[in-house]
């Protein structure tokens, strides 16, 4: 996944001009008074489908920028393999990791593709209860489930798509199961949206092998119809429908596995946000409707590189920004997020990062979206001990929470519908410092810097390191709350001494006065000094914790 979009980045939509009149609504907005100050400005009676109605009308919900850590089941069909990430386009690809594990335990593409994989998708293990419970725990204030992935299959009971998984496989509404019980425990629900690439994602389901036993067979998208599913499990529906027809289906004549993955490279491997033609577009856009008339999300994310489908994405944008305003009466409660949204945009959608991060204090509240291992199950990575460990979810989310953005994490989940063991200890040892310290994240915003310490956050898409934080204690975030000045110290220092150098006398940074530092939730003041190079508090040994600690610090002007 990352390999792809990886080569996208400098691509023209990253970096497309506005029009003139979207041009003109920005330069007319005045400037926030600070650092990630974003705009509240009144919602218009209703959006029109364009970059200046959005730019211009929409501000970010507090129940957002409040909430600034969820959790998300990024959980398809394609977790059945246990094979890692996009497997439903890389089992078409000879020579890949996925075409050979698909040889190896399920056939030929050519006589058994992602189509049956699909219908295996049982979810017979699936406790969503039971995961909703741990993740809130964890300190989750909002919960996503994947709703369609490029694969193109939807997880709810789509009027306007057949290939969903009421009829599919599980043969259950996962969305709603989902929205049900994450409102019943007081979550934000959101949706997430991928299928805007299902036209040109799932092409190499119509090539075939280019050398082998079974060279020139095309694989199974390529020669099935509706009428071949008479008396098969999947009677009445039309895999064209799913894979998306041949927009672009490779050509006659490539003789090896090399010549053809490079022409997958240089065709289908896109990751535009253009329009094919058909009727793709339009019914893409009624099912996005049809999903946010059932289950009234709060946020829904697009994996796209700015809005998707061209207008069609604006139309979406504005229609549910009207419908959020009808559910709440005025009120613009709405969330819609995408990628590499350029500057001049970032006032009418959340722009999400996916797996990195900001250098800088965001003027706009935003999103990075990452995963403790892949997006998809995989076996070997579990085994491997290849996931995220707590400390780098938590002090990635110290990170992005000072540079005023939200965290997303996806605990990846089998198959069968549960989480390994491994990733349940990570998911309660991040619950736990979240429940000691999690106070002094909510509700925060940013300061005037966002931090200080050896150890900077990821720049970009896909800019996030290891398994493991390179974070230590001489790395400190800040953000502020209720007029007190909150220290994210990411790590435990070995003399049990916490030193904000931004904080000391010569430093110009405060010009306030610290008269009293304590702990999240604990009135206890702390022993602390203040002198030319920093803040010195001595932490207790109640507070210790391997991942680090948080500070709330009181006095004259310290958010200043």
């Amino acid at each position: 996944m990352e390999a792809t979009r990886r080569q996208m980045i400098g691509g023209s939509v990253a970096t497309a001009a506005l029009a003139p009149a979207a041009a003109k609504a920005v330069s007319t907005l005045p400037t926030p008074t600070g650092p990630g100050r974003a705009l509240t400005v009144p919602a218009p009676a209703r959006f029109t489908p364009d970059w200046q109605s959005l730019t211009s009308g929409y501000s970010v919900p507090d129940w957002f920028r409040d909430a600034k850590f969820g959790m998300w089941a990024h959980w398809t069909a394609q977790c059945v393999p246990e094979a890692g990430d996009w497997y439903a386009r890389e089992m078409y690809l000879p020579g890949s990791r996925a075409y050979n594990h698909h040889l190896k335990h399920y056939g030929h593409p050519a006589d058994r593709g992602f189509m049956e994989i699909q219908n295996l998708w049982k979810a017979d293990r699936w406790d969503p209860a039971r995961l909703l419970d741990l993740y809130k725990r964890a300190g989750i204030k909002y919960f996503m489930a994947l709703a369609n992935h490029h694969d193109n299959l939807d997880t709810w009971p789509s009027q306007y798509h057949p290939w969903n998984t009421t009829r599919v496989g599980p043969r259950k509404d996962i969305v709603g199961t989902w929205e049900k019980l994450a409102r019943e425990r007081g979550l934000r629900f959101a949706v997430s949206n991928h299928s805007a690439h299902a036209w040109h994602w799932g092409q190499p389901a119509y090539g075939y092998d280019p050398e082998g036993p079974r060279a020139g067979q095309r694989y199974d998208a390529y020669k099935l119809t509706g009428a071949q599913g008479r008396g098969t499990w999947w009677e009445g529906l039309d895999p064209q429908q799913l894979y998306g027809g041949r927009h672009m289906p490779m050509p006659d004549g490539i003789r090896t596995n090399r010549e053809a993955a490079e022409w997958h490279e240089s065709t289908d491997r896109l990751w535009s946000e253009g329009v094919p033609t058909g009727d793709f577009a339009r019914t893409w856009l009624l099912r996005c409707q049809d999903l946010v008339r059932k289950y009234r999300p709060d946020m829904v994310y697009f994996d796209n590189f700015d809005l998707p489908l061209e207008h069609y994405g604006l139309d979406f944008t504005a229609w549910y920004y009207n419908e959020s305003m009808k559910w709440h009466g005025g009120r613009l409660e709405a969330v819609v997020t995408a990628k590499m949204t350029p500057p001049q945009r970032r006032m009418g959608i959340v722009d999400d990062v996916e797996r990195g991060g900001k250098s800088y204090i965001e003027r706009f509240p935003w999103q990075t979206d990452t995963c403790i291992g892949a997006w998809h199950y995989d076996a070997d990575l579990a085994a491997r001990n290849g996931y995220k460990s707590a400390a780098t979810v938590i002090h990635t989310l110290c990170d992005v929470v000072s540079k005023n953005g939200n965290l997303m994490v996806s605990v990846p989940m089998r198959g069968d519908g549960t989480i390994d063991e491994k990733e349940e200890r990570i998911v309660t040892e991040i619950g736990d410092w979240m429940g000691r310290y999690g106070e002094a994240i909510y509700g925060s915003r940013p300061w005037k810097i966002n931090g200080e310490g050896p150890t900077g956050g990821g720049s970009g898409l896909f800019s996030e390191g290891g398994p493991e934080s390179r974070y230590t204690a001489r790395d400190v975030r800040y953000v502020t709350r209720g007029g007190n000045l909150h220290a994210l110290v990411l790590g435990w220092p070995d003399d049990n001494v916490a030193r904000l150098t931004l904080l000391g006398r010569r430093n110009p940074t405060m010009s306030g006065e610290v008269t009293r530092v304590t702990l999240p939730g604990d009135a206890t003041p702390l022993s602390f000094r203040r002198t030319d190079d920093a803040v010195e508090v001595t932490l207790p040994e109640r507070a210790r914790h391997p991942i680090g600690v948080a500070l709330v610090l009181s006095g004259n002007g310290v958010t200043a």
